[in-house]
């Protein structure tokens, strides 16, 4: 048997989809989860781990961040996160800067998260490609992959306009970052048809890896993670979604819930917050945590997000929490750092929640997640150990 094959007995299980219950059993097979309820009698020839009362959830899972990318303490040389010599950067990868030594990562372990979808920065209307991994693994992000297809991450609003601005060219205005997303995708549609014109003839056809992204998004392949938080900064977002009809996730929303009713009945989902965060910039001068509240009270579908390392990634439960307090139910703050990130960016047959086939990424807490006090003792990814709270300190597994 592998060692990433065991029996979680005795946990008060919160699978996330579904009635939480004591007793009963967690089997974990070869990494997967193989049978999870308060009736299951697990096989005999598995180690068990008794959980003695505790609380056993999935892995949370961090929507928007920038660890590996935006290194801590490592200062401009560990800052890979926008690549800032052209507006449209549609062709540049994530996973092509992330470092998995990135202190970030080991934090994210101690808050119990165990994937994260890792972005580009907003300093560019079209800022490239993100990437979704587990939070450890190998010696190498490879290793680490969830999925390499998940999303574009754009700009609209201050950021751009800032940088460009400043540099005197376009776009130095909202409508001029408009401008370039609106020609970005009106030449990869034409490029799609010319592609697809010269491979019905047979006929050589070069490549551009830019447009190829964008095609992507056209066939909806890929998300489009637009950054933006004035009201009409998302309306501008939805206008753009929906004249080239790509799917459209709203990154930060902090005046989402101005227009929540037009997002619900458009099905378009909000990956809310940083919460914890001062008013730094104009756009932000209505951010507070109990919009996030009138957001999903309107119907839309939430994550939550630290958008680290501005927020310490290891306060992604611990900003779920203080959401609570403002009066997002409960069910809600929890889907909105499992199931809800992971099902907005396309991932969640895999990740955040504990039902049989899914990846064995559980966390065993010594109580309430969502109580500030708690705090998570064991963390397992594909059914490896990867973290334990022992003798006062936390203690990461070295990489395999």
């Amino acid at each position: 048997m592998t060692d990433n094959s065991f029996v979680i007995t005795g946990a008060h299980v919160v699978p996330v989809d579904g009635d939480a219950f004591d007793g009963g059993a967690v089997v974990v097979q070869d990494g997967r989860i193989t049978a999870v309820g308060p009736d299951v009698t697990p096989p005999d020839d598995l180690p068990v781990v008794d959980a003695a009362g505790a609380w056993l959830l999935p892995g949370f899972v961090e929507a928007h961040g920038h660890v590996g990318i935006h290194e801590e303490a490592n200062g401009s040389a560990g800052n890979d996160t926008n690549e800032m010599t052209g507006p449209n950067m549609a062709a540049v990868r994530a996973i092509d800067a992330v470092d998995i030594d990135d202190e970030g990562f080991r934090d994210a372990l101690s808050g119990g998260i165990t994937s994260i979808v890792v972005k580009p920065g907003s300093g560019n209307p079209i800022g490239g490609q993100t990437v979704a991994i587990k939070t450890w693994g190998g010696r190498t992000i490879d290793e680490q992959l969830i999925s390499d297809a998940v999303s574009i991450k754009s700009a609209l609003g201050e950021n751009p306009k800032r940088v460009y601005g400043e540099k005197g060219q376009t776009p130095s205005t909202r409508l001029g970052v408009a401008k370039v997303i609106r020609e970005a995708f009106v030449a990869a549609q034409d490029y799609r048809a010319d592609r697809d014109a010269a491979h019905a003839k047979g006929e050589p056809f070069t490549r551009d890896l830019t447009k190829e992204a964008l095609v992507r998004v056209l066939d909806g392949e890929l998300a489009w993670d637009q950054h933006t938080h004035r009201h009409d900064d998302i309306a501008t977002a939805v206008r753009l979604a929906e004249e080239f009809g790509y799917r459209l996730v709203v990154n930060h929303g902090t005046e989402a819930h101005k227009i929540a009713d037009l997002l619900a009945e458009k099905g378009i989902p909000v990956i809310y917050g940083p919460l914890f965060t001062s008013r730094s910039k104009v756009e932000l001068r209505d951010r507070g945590i109990p919009n996030l509240t009138t957001i999903a009270a309107a119907g839309v579908r939430v994550a939550i997000t630290t958008d680290a390392p501005v927020v310490p990634i290891n306060m992604l439960v611990t900003q779920a929490t203080m959401a609570v307090r403002d009066g997002l139910p409960r069910q809600t703050a929890l889907e909105a750092i499992t199931s809800a990130p992971a099902d907005i960016l396309g991932f969640g047959d895999r990740v955040g929640r504990i039902a049989a086939g899914y990846d064995a990424d559980l966390v065993l807490w010594d109580g309430d997640p969502l109580d500030a006090t708690s705090r998570a003792q064991r963390v397992w990814i594909e059914g490896k150990q990867v973290f334990a709270y022992v003798d006062g300190q936390g203690v990461t597994t070295p990489r395999w």
